[in-house]
């Protein structure tokens, strides 16, 4: 019965995150309507939606999403030519789950983890 999901993560600035996920990442905005304090984005198959906290403190942000893939190594390469800095402990490599993953984190340190089946 369970079709889709879209994450909501926090964010301090509507205009920040707009371009660090459009810009940086690729995705595009999601829907017709602006809605205060609110943005949808959209890369391929999935949507992450946000939702404004301009008090958030991003040393406290513990959002996580994870996103499959059927290609982590053309992601891979396209987050070093837009110089998005991977995240300290997540280097590209094969878990011992049987997962080739990579973790970036966004402006307000939203933890992105993108994982392919191996």
């Amino acid at each position: 019965m369970l079709t889709d999901i879209n994450p909501k993560l926090p964010m301090r600035s509507k205009n920040i995150t707009r371009d660090f996920y459009i810009n940086k990442l690729g995705f595009q905005e999601f829907g017709s309507a602006d809605f205060d304090g609110y943005l949808m984005v959209q890369k391929d198959k999935i949507q992450i939606h946000f939702f404004e906290f301009k008090e958030l403190d991003p040393k406290e942000n513990y959002g996580q999403v994870y996103i499959r893939t059927n290609d982590i190594d053309k992601f891979y390469q396209s987050l070093l030519d837009n110089k998005i800095p991977i995240h300290p402990n997540g280097d590209l490599q094969i878990k011992p789950w049987g997962q080739k993953e990579v973790s970036i984190v966004d402006p307000d340190n939203n933890l992105l983890t993108f994982g392919q089946s191996m």
